[in-house]
C-alpha cells in the first residue's frame, strides 16, 4: 500500500469567532492510500485546542502505515495503529482505508455498514461570534437552511441573538463552546427558550461535570456534550450531566470509534449530533454516511470555505444529500 499526503489550507469565507479565538483559515491534511490501483482518500483536520496541526498528523499517518497489519479491517486496523494524541489522524487513515475498500467493492460506505440512507436529519449552518449587524447578514446569506447553529459566548450574547431572531424565525441551535459560568448559564437558558432555541451545546468548562449536573436539573433547553466528550469511554461519566453528545470524527478517530459512541450514547439515554471541525467536502461526506443514525446533524465545515477541494454530499431542503458513488462517492475538482 502506497501513502502520500499533503496539507490544504482551507479559506473561510467570513471570520470564524467563538469563546475561545478567530480565524480566516485552516490548513487540514489531505491523504491518498493507493493499493492495486485504487485510490482511498481521507482528511485530518486537527485541533489546535488539543496540541495538534497538520505536520503531527502527517508524522502521524505515516507511522499508522508502517504499522498496519490489515488494512481491510478499517477501524480495528487502526485502533492498533493509533498514535496518541492524534484522533484526527487515525480518522483520516480509517477514512481512506473505507473509501478504497468501497471502491474495492463497487459499493458506497454507508453500504458496507448496512445503513439506509434515506432518513437523514436537518444539518444547521453555523454562525460565528460577531457584531450584532455582520451576524444578522450573516443569517441572511444564509436563507434556506432548516436550522442555524449561533455560536455564543462572548460579551453580549444576548444582542447577538437578538439580531439574529429579528431577521429569521427559522429553529436556532446554540454553541457556547465552554464560554459561560454556571451562574450566567442559568439567566441565559430560559431566555434562549423563550426565543425558539432548541438546544445548547457545551454551555461550561469541559471539567465541570458536578456543575453541569446542577444545570441539566433546572435546564429548560436539552444540553449536549461537545470539548467534554471525545471517545465511547467518556460517556458514562457525563450522562448525568447532558442531555446528548456531539460526535466528532476528528476527536474520536474515525466512524468505527463513532459508531460505537452512538451506540453507548443510546444505552445512556442520550440523543446525539454528527459534528465538524472546518473541513472540506471528503470529510463531511464521510461522517454524512453516518448521519441516518443520528438526531441531529451539524455538518457544515464545508459550507465555510471559499477553496473546498473536492465534491460530495450536498445538501437538499435542509438535509444531507449522500452521493451515489463507491466508496465515499468524493471527487476531486479544480478550485
Amino acid at each position: 500500500m502506497i501513502l502520500r499526503h499533503r496539507p490544504v489550507e482551507l479559506q473561510l469565507r467570513h471570520t470564524f469567532r467563538l469563546a475561545r479565538g478567530a480565524s480566516d483559515s485552516r490548513t487540514n491534511l489531505i491523504i491518498e492510500v493507493e493499493d492495486d490501483g485504487l485510490i482511498g482518500l481521507g482528511e485530518a483536520a486537527p485541533i489546535a485546542r488539543y496540541g495538534q496541526d497538520w505536520r503531527s498528523a502527517a508524522t502521524a499517518v505515516e507511522k499508522m502505515v508502517e504499522g498496519l497489519k490489515d488494512p481491510r479491517c478499517f477501524d480495528s486496523a487502526v485502533d492498533r495503529a493509533a498514535v496518541a494524541g492524534q484522533p484526527a489522524a487515525s480518522a483520516a487513515l480509517e477514512m481512506a482505508l473505507r473509501d478504497l475498500a468501497g471502491k474495492r467493492l463497487g459499493a458506497p460506505v454507508y453500504r458496507l455498514a448496512g445503513i439506509d440512507p434515506k432518513p437523514m436529519p436537518v444539518t444547521s449552518f453555523t454562525i460565528g461570534i460577531d457584531e450584532p449587524e455582520v451576524v444578522a447578514e450573516k443569517v441572511r446569506q444564509a436563507e434556506g437552511f432548516a436550522a442555524l447553529k449561533i455560536k455564543l459566548g462572548g460579551d453580549d450574547d444576548r444582542a447577538l441573538l437578538e439580531a439574529v431572531r429579528a431577521v429569521t424565525d427559522c429553529p436556532l441551535r446554540v454553541d457556547a463552546n465552554e464560554g459561560w459560568t454556571l451562574e450566567q448559564a442559568r439567566v441565559y437558558l430560559p431566555w434562549l427558550a423563550d426565543q425558539g432555541v432548541e438546544l445548547v451545546e457545551q454551555p461550561l468548562p469541559a471539567g465541570q461535570i458536578e456543575e453541569m449536573r446542577r444545570l441539566k436539573d433546572i435546564s429548560p433547553l436539552p444540553l449536549f456534550a461537545d470539548e467534554s466528550v471525545g471517545r465511547a469511554s467518556d460517556i458514562p461519566a457525563l450522562a448525568a450531566g447532558f442531555h446528548g453528545i456531539n460526535i466528532k470524527f476528528m476527536k474520536c478517530g474515525g466512524m468505527g470509534e463513532a459508531l460505537r459512541m452512538i451506540a453507548v450514547a443510546r444505552a445512556h439515554g442520550l440523543k446525539t449530533m454528527l459534528g465538524c471541525m472546518v473541513e472540506s467536502s471528503l470529510a463531511i461526506t464521510a461522517a454524512a454516511h453516518l448521519a441516518p443514525l443520528v438526531d441531529f446533524a451539524d455538518l457544515d465545515g464545508n459550507l465555510l470555505v471559499t477553496n473546498d477541494p473536492f465534491r460530495g454530499a450536498t445538501v437538499a431542503n435542509g438535509r444531507l444529500v449522500l452521493p451515489a458513488g463507491p466508496g465515499l462517492g468524493v471527487d476531486p475538482r479544480d478550485v
